[in-house]
């Protein structure tokens, strides 16, 4: 089964839940994030689970870069690992 890696390439979290190089290993359980950002980054992490590629600038892949919707304050980057 694919796991998803999430890493936190940016930061100014309000409330200190991420910090720049964090990393994070999804396989089923939501990693411990703000319900925000996983309510916003949930949708690309199951597709990347179920084996979709998504929209990556002029390409397809088995990854996502998504922004906090807390005037984007958090940066993460979502990757399949094997």
């Amino acid at each position: 089964m694919p796991k998803v890696k999430i890493t936190i390439k940016e930061s100014r979290c309000r409330s200190g839940y991420c910090k720049k190089g964090d990393e994070f290993i999804v396989e089923d359980l939501c990693p411990p994030l703000c319900h925000e950002l996983w309510n916003s980054i949930y949708p690309s992490v199951y597709a990347l689970l179920n084996g979709a590629e998504l929209d990556y600038g002029n390409t397809r892949a088995a990854m996502f870069e998504a922004k906090c919707p807390d005037g984007g304050r958090v940066v993460v980057h979502g990757e399949v690992i094997k």
